[in-house]
């Protein structure tokens, strides 16, 4: 099923600059998966439609696509801000990349392999659960609520 994108924390589209992308792994370290970096840099501070996913035995929403660029009225949806939430509470090696509706936290997990993240959901407890094998399986899992 094709993914649409729906305007959340902008009234349109807000394209991210690549350049500041690209800052942001290197200050971390990373290098985001290919398809990732496509979405975000069209699609920040969107939602998908469809968003559910199934997380062990439930299921989740994905409500927001996180940010990469600085807006300082809606820093909380931002990369970095979100990151610093979460760093002191979860494995080193984790990322976030979106919000879930009850304000958990879709993440990249780098721990197992550094090229090829798996994703993961970071609960609001701080507990890391396994929701794909990579951004595209998760992507491609998405189906109506």
């Amino acid at each position: 099923m094709a993914v649409s994108w729906e305007p959340y924390i902008w009234d349109a589209a807000h394209p991210a600059d690549p350049h500041e992308l690209e800052l942001l792994e290197q200050q971390w370290g990373v290098r985001f998966p290919s398809g990732y970096r496509r979405l975000v840099v069209a699609h920040q501070g969107m939602s998908p439609e469809p968003s559910a996913f199934n997380v062990g035995s439930g299921r989740d929403v994905f409500c927001v696509l996180l940010t990469v660029s600085v807006d300082e009225v809606r820093d909380e949806y931002s990369l970095r801000h979100v990151y610093g939430i979460i760093e002191p509470h979860v494995p080193a090696g984790i990322f976030p990349f979106a919000l879930t509706s009850g304000g958990e936290f879709l993440c990249f997990d780098y721990r197992a392999s550094p090229e090829h993240p798996a994703v993961v959901l970071v609960s609001v407890d701080m507990l890391v659960h396994p929701i794909a094998g990579s951004f595209s399986d998760f992507m491609a899992s998405l189906y109506d609520a």
